[in-house]
């Protein structure tokens, strides 16, 4: 494997890393959903849930979410196809 694509296939294996930890909080979400009983407020518990799937998705105010991860695929996919 040459140096650029180990490199490439290191940084693409920390982004998916960063997305499975990120992904975590997104389970609890939809448990809470899951676990909601009738007198439960879904609709925020919902809200919830998809404001924590759009800051994974795209990193909210401060991070790249899964542009990171997208941009090293990408890469790799580029590398190991030439």
């Amino acid at each position: 494997m040459s140096d650029d694509l180990e490199a490439t296939r290191k940084e693409l294996d920390k982004e998916f890393e960063q997305f499975r930890k990120n992904l975590g909080k997104v389970y609890e979400k939809l448990e809470r959903v899951s676990q909601a009983g009738p007198t439960d407020d879904i609709y925020t518990l919902l809200n919830e849930l998809e404001d924590t799937v759009n800051k994974v998705r795209t990193g909210g105010m401060i991070g790249s979410g899964l542009k990171g991860h997208r941009e090293a695929r990408e890469k790799y996919v580029k590398l190991r196809g030439a």
